[in-house]
């Protein structure tokens, strides 16, 4: 199994900024990559970022330039750096794992953790 612990998160005001950060406990799997989805009420999760072990992220447009993820693969943990946050930021994130055990592809994810962006 991989068990992710995701923190951070909160309230910010427009233009403000939050960390995330989410740490992976795994036993016998391989650990691909890791990163972070957003859901809002009524809608499918989205994804955010990605950082895979090789080091490349991949982000979404609306999040490009002002949101950073980043990895520690020694650790397990990646972390997200929200910078300028918009209302439209608001959501439920959740912290999600690519692993394998052999040549068999696993996703996980955390339980979730809210951000809230208003004035």
């Amino acid at each position: 199994q991989v068990q992710l612990a995701e923190s951070g998160g909160g309230a910010a005001q427009p233009g403000g900024s939050l960390r995330l950060s989410c740490a992976a406990s795994r036993s016998r799997f391989d650990l691909e990559g890791m990163g972070w989805y957003r859901q809002v009420p009524g809608k499918s999760r989205r994804l955010v970022a990605i950082f895979t072990r090789e080091g490349v992220t991949h982000y979404e447009d609306s999040v490009r330039g002002r949101f950073t993820i980043s990895g520690d693969n020694a650790k397990d943990t990646v972390w997200l750096e929200m910078n300028d946050l918009k209302p439209e930021d608001t959501a439920v994130y959740y912290c999600t794992a690519t692993a394998y055990r052999g040549t068999r592809r696993y996703d996980f994810w955390g339980q979730g953790t809210q951000v809230t962006v208003s004035s």
